[in-house]
This record gives structure tokens, sequence and C-alpha cells, in this order.
């Protein structure tokens, strides 16, 4: 397969703070000062000698970043806020130009970067079609052939002759998503956007992007919903700090990304002091710790709090939730618990929850402790667990984690032969 994307050693710095001091008199002795190899009078008290001012005043938002995007491939793109994501989109969308290196692009790229990215808000949505075409070197004649296809897949055939201005966001993203996706392009970029859209429409966005790329074209996808990653995309990378630090199959890429997350989130708990929540411990119907539970077993949810002034109906529980996922279901005193209860000195509290449902897969475990509305203490991830299957419906076969969905239900089947009258 040919090269879509070249990316060599790419870096994109930004300076940081005010670039003038604020008065035409200071800017003038700054520049005096540096032109006479004299330090900047106006530097902080705590700007090291040995940096220059420009290495003080500038961040690198990407650095040494080199990547061959074959034709044809949804490559996944991972990573925290800050790593350096969108920053990586736009210097390919050319919105912003790079410090360093060099992009070699073949072919029209067009571009899902945040709502309304290249929409006019005075125009129409129709409008604003031909202008986004004639942005990609289109003739009105082509953007014509493709117009229909664009208006049904937005679903927004009511407003198209309304201006953007009034649109929702999601209406916004639904007709941003299909001109990017409808127009000639070789290449697809999209942007965590697609979050603001609603489920059926995501679905539809996801299938345009397996054409598009079925088609021989490029798609390039940023997004924390790690299921969407794996599900879609055939290659997958990771950036972090502005790196490109790991590459692979989505599967692989995202499971240690995830777990490398989570051993940040341990090392910062272990680093913290907790007031209220000395501990959280995960058991079998036994009473013994576990982090790994079978479809359908019992666990219990335990947890050590502690007070040195008594609490009067404060309210506790935990948050389970599924990598890659969000949260899958809640235990809570508010709710599970009727009888009035006090926090004084070491108090346990525990959830027992029975033949759990949950499908195979890493979960994980917040812990929250209130009193009247007032948030007291939370403590994200202080719990993991993982669940894995079994012949839970006793007929000698395993679901298919892949397909059943997040739960494994408790469910039988009637089927009844009847002859025809």
């Amino acid at each position: 397969m040919s090269i879509a994307i070249r990316l060599e050693s790419l870096g994109k710095r930004y300076r940081l703070g005010n670039i003038g001091t604020g008065t035409l008199s200071s800017d003038l002795n700054r520049t005096w000062a540096r032109l006479r190899g004299k330090p900047d009078p106006f530097s902080k008290i705590d700007e090291s000698p040995e940096k220059t001012e420009q290495d003080r005043q500038a961040v690198w938002a990407l650095r040494d970043f080199s990547l061959d995007v074959t034709q044809g491939t949804i490559l996944g793109i991972v990573g925290r806020n800050g790593a350096g994501k969108s920053t990586l989109l736009k210097m390919l969308s050319r919105i912003t130009a790079p410090t360093t290196g060099q992009i070699c692009v073949r072919g029209r790229i067009a571009s899902l970067l945040e709502v309304g990215t290249g929409f006019h808000p005075e125009l129409t949505g129709l409008e604003n079609i031909y202008l986004n075409g004639a942005i990609l070197g289109m003739s009105r004649q082509e953007i014509t052939s493709r117009l229909d296809e664009i208006i049904e897949f937005s679903g927004c055939e009511k407003f198209i002759q309304t201006p953007v201005k009034r649109y929702s966001s999601g209406m916004t993203v639904r007709l941003g998503f299909a001109v990017a996706a409808y127009l000639e392009c070789e290449i697809l970029v999209v942007d965590e956007v697609l979050a603001v859209g609603d489920m059926e429409f995501q679905r539809k966005c996801i299938g345009r992007m397996r054409d598009v790329a079925q088609s021989g074209r490029t798609v390039l996808f940023v997004s924390h919903n790690m299921g969407s990653i794996e599900t879609l995309c055939s290659d997958a990378i990771r950036i972090d700090h502005g790196r490109l630090t790991d590459q692979g199959s989505p599967t692989e890429v995202v499971h240690r990304y995830l777990d490398a997350e989570a051993d940040d989130t341990q090392k910062k708990l272990s680093s913290q002091t907790s007031r209220h929540i000395k501990s959280v411990r995960l058991l079998n119907a036994h009473g013994e710790s576990r982090d790994r539970f079978l479809v359908d077993d019992t666990i219990v949810f335990e947890a050590e709090l502690a007070s040195d002034l008594p609490l009067d109906d404060p309210r506790f529980g935990f948050v389970i939730s599924k990598r890659g996922v969000g949260r899958i279901a809640t235990l809570h005193t508010d709710v599970q618990y009727n009888a009035r209860w006090s926090l004084s000195g070491t108090t346990r509290a525990s959830a027992t929850w029975h033949d759990v449902p949950l499908n195979v897969g890493q979960y994980t475990v917040d812990a929250s402790l209130w009193r009247h509305d007032h948030e007291l203490e939370t403590l994200l991830g202080c719990g993991q667990f993982e669940i894995e299957m079994r012949d839970v419906y006793g007929t000698g076969s395993l679901p298919d984690a892949q397909y059943q969905g997040h739960l494994v239900p408790d469910a039988s089947w009637t089927i009844e032969n009847r002859e025809s009258t």
C-alpha cells in the first residue's frame, strides 16, 4: 500500500504568557536590551539564567514526531488531554504550521476538528456545503452531485436554508461530518466532536468512516472512547507529552494506554492523604480478597471510613465503570440502605452485589462520601477488578463477549412450534 501521510521530525512550539510587557516604553527597553546582549530587564526573579528567553516562554505541544500512515488505514489516536492530539490534526489540516519537520500528504484533506469548523455562521447550511467544497478545490458541479447524500445523512433537511448560527451544536456536528465525509477527499480527519451527537448518529458516522476506508481513503480518528477505537480502527497510536510513545493494533495500544493510566492513578492515590476513606477492598462471597471474578459471581465492595468528629446521616457509595466505556452501575446508601447511620471513629461500610451480570472486561471502582449534598471526599480508581466468562446458562457454550454487550442477562427462552392451519 502507498503512503498517504508521512510526518518527519514534526514539532510545534507555542509561546507562553504575555508576548509584550503591556506598555510601548517597556517593550522598547526590552528590545534595546536584547540587541545589546543584555538580560531582559522584565524577566521574573525565579527564571533560570541558563535558559534563554525563548525556552522560558515556550512549550512544545509536539516534538520529534515521525509517522507513516498507509492509504486506506483507519488510524486511531489516543492520549490524555493536552498530549498533542489536536495539535497534530490542526497541522495536518493546515490550520497551523509546524515549527520543525515536514508533512507530506497525498491527496485532499477534509477535517472536522471542532463544532462549526469551516462554517460561516451567517451563511445557510446549503451555502456552507458549497463553501466547504470550494475550499477543498471541488467544482460546483461535483458538490451538487453529492448534495442529496450530504443533506440526507445530516438529517438537517428542514433547516438547510437556515443560517448555521441558529443551529444547535448537534445539528452543526451532523452537517459538518456529512460535508467532510461525502465530499471527494482522500483523507478524512475527525476529532472528538462525535461525542456531541446522539447514539444513532454516532453509529452512522462509524459506518460512514468504515465505508470511506474500504474505498481506499484514509481516516484519522481521535477519541476518548476506547471502545470506538478498538472496533473501528485498523491501527492505533498513543501520544504522550507531544511524543509518539506507542503504535500497533488498536486492542494492544488501548490496553497498554489504560494500564498506564491505571498505574498513574494508583501512584496518585498512594501519595495522597485520605481524611475519611481509609481503604477499599473487593471480596468474594466467602470474604476473600479478590480482583478477578466470574460472570454471575457475588462481589462485596468494602470500605473503611474514619472521622474524628461524628457525622450524622452521611451518604457513601461506589461507582463501577468499565474501561473505555464509562459508568456501568452505582451502589449507594442514599437509595439502597433504608436506615439512619452515622460516621464516628472507624466504620466499615460494605455493599454486596449478588449474581453480578457484568460481561467480560476490566472495571474500575470509585468511592465517594457525602453529607447534606456536600462532597466530603472522593477517591477515583481506588479499586479494580476483572470479570471472566463461564457457562452461565448451562448450555455448554460461552457467550461471545464481543457481541454480548455490557451485561449478561438472566434470561430464559420458550420456543413453540405451531402447526400451520
